[in-house]
């Protein structure tokens, strides 16, 4: 059985789109319609779907650009895209062009397109191991990308939100959720605005992955705990964020003051000939978090030892 699904729509035809919205929506998924370019980049941006259908029965080099940059991107090629085409364009369109997972014809056959639905979400969970939270790739390709590093000037990077528990137990696990998806974003967009050669990863709960070359790793750690500051000073009122705490309740029922979220990165250069192993960066990186996260704010620690 398929899950509920949140399902980005694109097509300039507002018949299409709404028919098509009303029946995904008969089979209970969420579905968000839009039907001008420019406000579907920003939407996918801003809160990436489960699977995007775009229309392209009419002819539109842009449509190919925003396709091409989605599954060129790391953090959004994990979205399964479905093309809608005429009949007529079947035999000569150009696949390479357009890097879809699957495409239907239209006038659309909504068994059919249910199918599609299915298939393509099963297919692209066998292919990747993405969380569903974050969209971002998950241990498997975290896993692989480290030990592509090994013994190259590149640094792995260990993100933990600290004090992530108590928060997600006092405002509820929907606002937890959201404070992983902003930290994900963060992380991604530094990591990309950093330059080539970065990999964004979750490897799970409130622990994150990123790669870079190591002479841009302490530059794309204060970029993101920087913004992961903005975004904290968000969540609290003025005189939680004054003092530094909230109160809240711990299971036994006892005032508790918390203090507010910040983020613990552990920095582990590759280059060293001593690391070769995957595990051994784990274990360095583990042993600089429990360091960082002593701070009480946010910080970054580098592993500078030669031995």
């Amino acid at each position: 059985m398929t899950p509920q699904l949140r399902i980005a729509l694109f097509s300039p035809d507002k018949n299409i789109a709404d028919l098509m919205e009303l029946r995904l929506r008969s089979k209970g998924h969420q579905v968000v319609t839009l039907t001008h370019l420019t406000d579907l980049l920003g939407f996918i941006y801003s809160d990436p779907p489960d699977l995007l259908i775009v229309d392209l029965t009419a002819p539109d080099p842009e449509i190919q650009t925003v396709i091409r940059d989605l599954k060129g991107e790391g953090h959004f090629s994990v979205i399964p895209i479905i093309g809608l085409i005429q009949e007529s364009m079947e035999e000569l369109f150009d696949w390479a062009a357009y890097p879809l997972d699957d495409f239907l014809l239209v006038p659309v056959r909504y068994p059919e397109l249910f199918n599609r639905v299915d298939l393509s979400l099963q297919r692209i969970q066998r292919v990747f191991d993405h969380n569903p939270l974050t969209k971002l790739p998950g241990n498997t390709s975290i896993q692989k990308a480290i030990e592509k590093t090994l013994g190259k000037p590149m640094a792995v990077c260990y993100i933990d939100v600290n004090h992530f528990k108590p928060y997600n137990d006092t405002f509820g696990f929907a606002r937890g959720d959201e404070v992983l998806r902003m930290l994900a974003r963060i992380m991604s967009n530094a990591v990309k605005e950093s330059g080539e050669g970065g990999f964004s990863g979750h490897v799970g709960g409130d622990d994150f992955v990123f790669i870079v070359p190591f002479d841009r790793a302490e530059a794309v750690c204060e970029t993101i705990i920087r913004n992961f500051n903005i975004i904290v000073s968000d969540l609290f009122v003025e005189q939680e964020k004054a003092d530094g705490y909230y109160v809240a309740k711990d299971r036994r029922g006892e005032t508790q003051h918390v203090p507010l979220l910040g983020i613990a990165i552990a920095v582990v250069p590759t280059m060293n000939p001593k690391l070769r192993h995957y595990g051994m960066i784990s274990a360095v990186a583990a042993e600089l978090k429990k360091y960082a996260k002593q701070s009480a704010v946010s910080r970054y620690v580098i592993d500078r030892r030669k031995e």
